[in-house]
């Protein structure tokens, strides 16, 4: 017997998909301003997610050509830092453009209107960024494009038109992600070490 969360778990996916198709063809506040309506966390991490195990699907798949990378060590990186990542940066960008701007925006809006373009770039960087040379190129361009994304996305989500006050949201929300990413990976890298210690690997 089919479970029932399944049906409605794939509908969400595919069209958060066909929401992303839009958000990138058409890029505005005008355009992520349409399915802010349709916003609510559990689907943004659903979504999110999926990028976490493309991501961590790819880096295990690489990690057993590489001895010096384990293939559990990257799966369980990837699997806890992309969701994590995102989370913390959308949770700096509501609660500086709240706090320091009066943006109007909920949380779920934030994170809802982020992942429509965050999943697709982020699978797309992960897909073609093991091509030596083109993967590094692509990575520029994609990281680019975030940047311009997240800018829109901060003017619709956090109701911020001023260019000023979303700018200086994303650069201040990229900058606190940043700190709170160098925090975790010293963490994991401190874990994974003691337990090739432990292991004797």
């Amino acid at each position: 017997m089919r479970s029932p969360v399944q049906p409605t778990t794939t509908a969400r996916v595919q069209d958060m998909f066909a929401q992303s198709a839009a958000v990138l063809t058409r890029p505005s506040p005008a355009t992520f301003e349409q399915f802010e309506r349709r916003s609510n966390l559990s689907s943004a991490l659903i979504y999110v997610m999926v990028a976490a195990a493309v991501s961590a699907a790819i880096a295990a798949f690489f990690a057993l050509f590489h001895s010096d990378v384990t293939f559990f060590g990257q799966l369980l990186t990837r699997l806890i830092s992309v969701p994590l990542t995102f989370f913390v940066f959308t949770g700096l960008v509501y609660l500086i453009g709240r706090t320091l701007f009066r943006g109007t925006g909920t949380y779920p809006e934030v994170a809802y209107s982020f992942a429509l373009f965050f999943v697709p770039l982020s699978i797309i960087s992960t897909l073609i960024g093991v091509i030596p040379v083109i993967g590094w190129l692509a990575m520029f361009l994609i990281t680019l494009a975030m940047i311009y994304f997240g800018f829109l996305a901060v003017q619709s989500s956090m109701n911020l038109r001023d260019p000023v006050s979303a700018g200086v949201t994303l650069v201040l929300a990229g900058l606190g992600q940043l700190a709170a990413a160098a925090v975790v990976g010293g963490v994991l890298g401190g874990l994974f070490a003691v337990g090739r210690l432990v292991t004797g690997n």
